[in-house]
């Protein structure tokens, strides 16, 4: 199927290794023209090798920027590397398991600054030129614990329900337009890191990791219908429908990718 997202130009936060970077290279296998921004120019880098390598037809389609897009001044330089984009994928965020009496006050900003505000703050510089150009797409990368807050990630939880309000406000301004915006729920993803956070949740740290996977399941997550690991690139696939012309139906959505069930955002 042809997405049609050929000569569009995608810009994806948190492309450096997981959901981002599987997003980022799907884009790019789509034919989009991929941005992604960062603080490591090592890790810029090897993300373009990754792409290139896995996509063959993508060399020259991937471009970084040096920008934290976390904080106001990356942002900023961010803005100013790149004054448009056609579609904006709200992917960067961070997670822990921490007992809510442990979270303490610069947790709370921090969360809300790398989760939350960073998304807010790209929203509000490319918005505009979508509405004017009548056509766009923002994604922001949710989580399903926005619907089902961890009592152990309660932070975490916080940030991912702040994106849907977002996301479903910034709908609204789009009525009667060609751009959409929506946010895509995955349930627990392979990522980097992702066998650390189970072990520190796992009754018994030190048992196959199968197993301590299936008690994660079993224990944490009882209503995710899937009831396993969702790989990055199965919610890649999901985004760049979203992100194609083909989804010009689908505004103010909340998708989640884990098999569970999504409460009707009117």
């Amino acid at each position: 199927m042809d997405l049609q997202l050929t000569g569009k130009t995608a810009l994806v936060t948190g492309g450096t290794a997981g959901i981002g970077l599987a997003i980022g290279a799907r884009l790019a296998a789509e034919g989009a023209h991929v941005v992604i921004p960062g603080r490591s120019r090592a890790k810029l880098d090897a993300a373009v090798t990754h792409i290139e390598q896995a996509h063959p037809g993508t060399a020259g389609r991937v471009r970084t920027v040096l920008a934290n897009p976390a904080d106001a001044e990356g942002a900023a330089l961010l803005a100013r590397e790149l004054s448009d984009v056609d579609i904006l994928v709200n992917n960067l965020g961070i997670y822990e398991s921490k007992a809510f009496g442990d979270i303490s006050d610069e947790d709370w900003r921090k969360y809300f600054e790398v989760n939350v505000l960073s998304g807010a703050r790209l929203a509000r510089q490319y918005l505009p030129g979508m509405l004017k150009r009548d056509w766009g797409r923002i994604i922001f990368i949710a989580s399903d614990s926005a619907l089902v807050i961890p009592p152990d990630m309660i932070h975490y939880g916080m940030t991912k329900s702040a994106q849907l309000s977002i996301s479903r406000g910034l709908a609204a301004t789009t009525k009667g337009t060609r751009v959409t915006v929506n946010s895509v729920l995955p349930g627990t993803t392979r990522s980097e890191g992702i066998g650390d956070f189970f072990k520190s949740v796992a009754s018994n740290p030190n048992a196959p990791m199968a197993e301590i996977e299936a008690e994660f399941f079993r224990k944490e997550r009882p209503t995710s219908l899937l009831q396993r690991v969702i790989e990055a690139e199965e919610i890649a696939a999901l985004v760049a429908f979203v992100a194609s012309p083909l989804s010009s139906a689908t505004n103010g959505a909340a998708l989640r990718a884990d098999g569970g069930v999504v409460p009707t955002l009117a």
